[in-house]
């Protein structure tokens, strides 16, 4: 089973819960374990953030209207690039979110269990 950091705002916790939601469900043709961080660290966040995600086989990001000032996801994401993590960005609306500089030219995938399924296979 793969190992999957989810990258999310703070005010987008109900969608990671979705989403970790969706993966146990029976019919999901896909499943992971979420290592994502459930609550914030109160010292050195930035280093065992990136302890965190160097222990990840991927990682999803929830992209909405509040990740272009979701300093913490941006940090999330940047991380698992340096560090040469596979990423998937990912959005539920119908709007495609305006990012900020330089995810704005990245690919975001819809929601959807074929396009988790997809980056999954490929880890």
């Amino acid at each position: 089973m793969k190992r999957i950091f989810i990258a999310f705002a703070v005010e987008d916790i109900r969608s990671r819960d979705l989403l970790v939601g969706q993966a146990k469900n029976d019919n999901s043709p896909f499943e992971f374990v979420d290592m994502s961080v459930k609550t914030p660290w109160e010292t050195d966040w930035e280093s065992k953030c990136r302890t965190k995600i160097r222990g990840c086989d991927g990682v999803i990001a929830l992209i909405s209207k509040n990740t272009p000032l979701a300093t913490g996801q941006l940090f999330e994401i940047k991380t698992a690039e340096e560090e040469k993590i596979p990423v998937m960005l990912m959005y539920s609306s119908n709007d495609r979110p305006t990012l900020p500089y330089p995810l704005n030219s990245r690919l975001i995938n819809v929601w959807s269990w074929t396009n988790i399924k997809s980056f999954l296979s490929k880890l």
